[in-house]
């Protein structure tokens, strides 16, 4: 009982967001007290299939499947721009399936383990301009699909778009994005010493049990299936909570449980302020026609996916949230929670360069915001 405590306490202790969202529920519960609509507050769609996924694919990183894939392209390559190439593109493409932080989480330490494999001058070229773009391509190559992300999983589950829309919406600004990474890649290596020749090679065998993976894939593909809505989510949850408790139940507590709990409390805090007439009236006024940089500027404070929850609560503009919540991803490093994951891993291997990380990361995130608003207004006058 008191490790659990403690646990919790630990919990709340690190994670900014999560303790911001339950104080705002419990401070509106004053205001608006608890009845029988709170439970109608929570879309538990989002939260079941939200917890699906990400026991699937801590499943799946834990059999090593990941890092499997990175290997045997790095293995290949014999030039420095290809290794960079690559390790960003696994961000990039990566997230799209298993969600930005995921990504991150497993290919910034392998960009780690990489680099240290080189000389320290290679390895100072480049691990900063390496982590900044994977940090900025997780984020953005995630908003192609509506399982990239949270928000994404939220908002798709919201608008009622199919996937078919939910990828015409979000597919231009991928676009413009991966274009925009391999030019600034390209240029990058251009610079004398960072393309030189290169032999990068892996020993050891990273995928632990084909069966469990064959087993995870297959559970993913389900979860996929219910996101898509022809599967019934309350059975897809069941189903994936099940078999990963027989298969490998230690999984279960790699499932990121705090966000799931910051989704239900945002949830509650945004239904208790409909329910406040002059509060939401003034909330609507301002989101009202201004979705897409309301969303930017907001994430920039309470982070993309409580942004998503807040402002949909009040339009129903979902086209433009998804747009909005995505580049407002971008920029401080609060913007996406996921960044701070690449942040810290580099914190922690090289301390010393904390200080030239935050200023190239803030200029080269502010580049793409502007860069990606641009053509979003370009977009609008030319349709208007």
């Amino acid at each position: 009982m008191r490790n659990v405590l403690s646990r919790i306490i630990n919990t709340f202790a690190g994670d900014m967001v999560l303790c911001i969202a339950v104080l705002l529920a419990i401070a509106s519960s004053f205001i608006v007290y608890p009845d029988k609509e709170y439970l109608g507050y929570i879309d538990f769609r989002t939260i079941c299939i939200l917890f699906s996924l990400m026991a699937v694919v801590a499943g799946l990183k834990c059999d090593g499947v990941f890092l499997k894939v990175a290997e045997t392209l790095l293995s290949k390559v014999t030039y420095m721009r290809t290794v960079v190439i690559i390790l960003v593109l696994l961000c990039f493409f990566g997230s799209m399936l298993v969600t930005n932080d995921v990504a991150l989480v497993t290919f910034v330490p392998l960009t780690v383990t990489v680099l240290n494999l080189l000389k320290k001058q290679q390895k100072n070229n480049w691990i900063v301009a390496i982590v900044i773009l994977q940090t900025i391509g997780a984020n953005l190559g995630s908003m192609f699909t509506p399982v990239g992300s949270p928000q994404n999983l939220y908002l798709y589950s919201q608008s009622g778009l199919s996937i078919g829309e939910f990828l015409w919406v979000t597919i231009p600004y991928v676009v413009i994005s991966f274009m925009v990474i391999i030019a600034i890649i390209i240029v990058r290596s251009m610079i004398p010493g960072c393309n030189e020749k290169i032999n990068v090679s892996f020993d050891a065998d990273n995928v632990r049990s084909k069966k469990s993976t064959y087993v995870y894939c297959l559970l993913f593909l389900v979860s996929i299936l219910a996101v898509a809505k022809i599967l019934p989510y309350s059975v897809t949850t069941v189903v994936v909570a099940g078999v990963i408790f027989i298969v490998d139940r230690k999984v279960l507590k790699d499932v990121d449980y705090a966000l799931l709990l910051t989704f239900v409390g945002f949830f509650i805090f945004i239904g208790n302020l409909q329910r406040i007439d002059a509060v939401s009236g003034l909330i609507y006024t301002i989101v009202t026609g201004r979705e897409v940089i309301t969303a930017v500027i907001s994430s920039q404070f309470i982070s993309n996916v409580p942004a998503a929850v807040l402002l949909s609560g009040f339009t129903d503009n979902y086209r433009s949230l998804i747009i909005g919540t995505n580049i407002g991803g971008l920029g401080t490093l609060i913007a996406s929670m996921a960044s701070l994951i690449s942040y810290k891993f580099i914190v922690r291997e090289m301390p010393e360069i904390r200080g030239r990380y935050i200023k190239k990361f803030s200029i080269v995130n502010i580049c793409f915001i502007m860069v990606l608003l641009g053509f979003y207004y370009l977009c609008k006058f030319v349709i208007n």
